[in-house]
């Protein structure tokens, strides 16, 4: 996006959200689980993104999804806040690059927690990366209309004097 004088940004008040103030290693350990339940607000928020191609147009979206993951999030810290924890120090404290593979127990408390308060299973492998038909209640954009332009130089007539050239042929090579 090329920005100009007449690029008008949004006012800082429409840019103020709150945050989620979490370390790597939280995010991490309610990945699968945020990620199915905001799927709806991510996926609405990208689509966004991808057919606009212009950010300010889905700062509402933004918002939706950020909203989302506080409440998620809160809802963590009201019923499993201890399991969920456990989980983000094995992962932040395991390996130097957060690895699942060494938390597979405190992963499984977790996500019994989250079954038996929830009822919200931890998605399955490959989950997120199934293609997906996304029904939307936005409208899509409109498309560009291809352009159609007239050919610039009609041809000459069969019958149109061709006098040799001048100089010689270009194409000396063929006669």
């Amino acid at each position: 996006m090329v920005i100009t004088n007449k690029t008008t940004l949004p006012e800082e008040s429409e840019l103020d959200v709150q945050e989620l103030n979490l370390s790597s290693a939280a995010l991490r350990a309610g990945s699968f689980h945020l990620g199915k339940q905001c799927e709806t607000a991510n996926n609405e928020f990208m689509l966004c993104r991808q057919e606009l191609d212009d950010p300010r147009a889905c700062l509402a979206e933004g918002r939706a999804v950020t909203s989302c993951a506080l409440d998620f999030f809160r809802k963590v810290k009201k019923s499993c806040h201890e399991e969920f924890m456990q989980y983000a120090t094995c992962l932040d404290k395991s390996s130097g690059t957060m690895a699942f593979s060494h938390c597979r127990n405190t992963q499984g408390v977790f996500d019994k927690c989250m079954k038996d308060n929830f009822d919200w299973d931890r998605p399955s492998y490959g989950y997120f990366a199934r293609a997906k038909v996304i029904q939307s209640a936005r409208e899509p954009p409109k498309k560009e209309e291809l352009k159609s332009y007239p050919d610039a130089s009609p041809a000459l007539p069969e019958d149109y004097p061709k006098p040799p050239a001048k100089y010689g042929s270009r194409f000396h090579w063929l006669e």
